[in-house]
């Protein structure tokens, strides 16, 4: 099965019009009208779940602490951290070969960072 994906409210917009516009065959659900900023991590990691989709966040403080928390009780469709020195181009094109080389079922209950292995950070 294909990996759908939710933004975290601090995902910068413009990774996900630029992700619409190179693969528009991705199902990439934006944070707006879902949650906003400042809303708990675990509600956030809660809400991803209840979709069944993989959070894609920059908030590398708290979130991973609060996935590992989370799935010690509850299923996860995974959570995908994303580096802040980064750029959105470098970033849209990791979440793209994550999406093709992936299913949803290798990332269930899973931490990754983007860019995975395999695709440059040059």
């Amino acid at each position: 099965m294909k990996i759908t994906f939710q933004a975290d409210a601090n995902l910068k917009p413009a990774i996900e019009q630029g992700l619409r516009r190179r693969e528009p065959a991705i199902d990439f659900r934006g944070a707006k009208g879902i949650y906003s900023d400042g809303t708990p991590d675990p509600e956030v990691l809660r809400i991803a779940a209840e979709a069944g989709r993989v959070l894609v966040t920059g908030d590398l403080r708290t979130m991973a602490t609060h996935s590992k928390e989370f799935v010690a009780e509850y299923d996860s469709p995974g959570v995908l951290l994303i580096s802040s020195n980064r750029t959105i181009g470098q970033t849209i094109d990791a979440l793209i070969t994550f999406w093709l080389d992936w299913s949803a079922e290798e990332v269930r209950n899973q931490i990754r960072w983007l860019p995975y292995p395999g695709v440059s950070s040059d």
